[in-house]
């Protein structure tokens, strides 16, 4: 799989585009998303964003944010680096 794949309310998320993202390994993403250092949020948009999604990854220093239509595609990429910094909690909010 390459990218994203949306399926009854189901998205699927190819480990290489969050990797890349947050800017570590897949190994390293496997291990901290099954250890919960790294988090998911996913909104769904309504009104004039109606069939789009933004789906958010988080690590301890990054924020990965993409938004997708309603067949996967990738319309829109966001990453937010701290560098040494830990994330504060205002990027880990809903929309902002």
């Amino acid at each position: 799989m390459t990218g994203i794949a949306f399926a009854d309310g189901t998205f699927e998320v190819d480990a290489n585009v969050v990797a890349e993202g947050l800017g570590i390994a897949v190994p390293l993403l496997q291990a901290e998303m099954r250890s919960g250092k790294i988090t998911t949020l996913s909104e769904r948009g309504v009104d004039a964003d109606a069939g789009r999604h933004r789906l958010t990854f988080f690590s301890e220093h990054r924020r990965l944010r993409l938004v997708i239509d309603e067949r996967g595609t990738i319309i829109q990429r966001s990453t937010l680096d701290f560098g040494d910094a830990p994330l504060p909690a205002s990027a880990r909010k809903p929309g902002g």
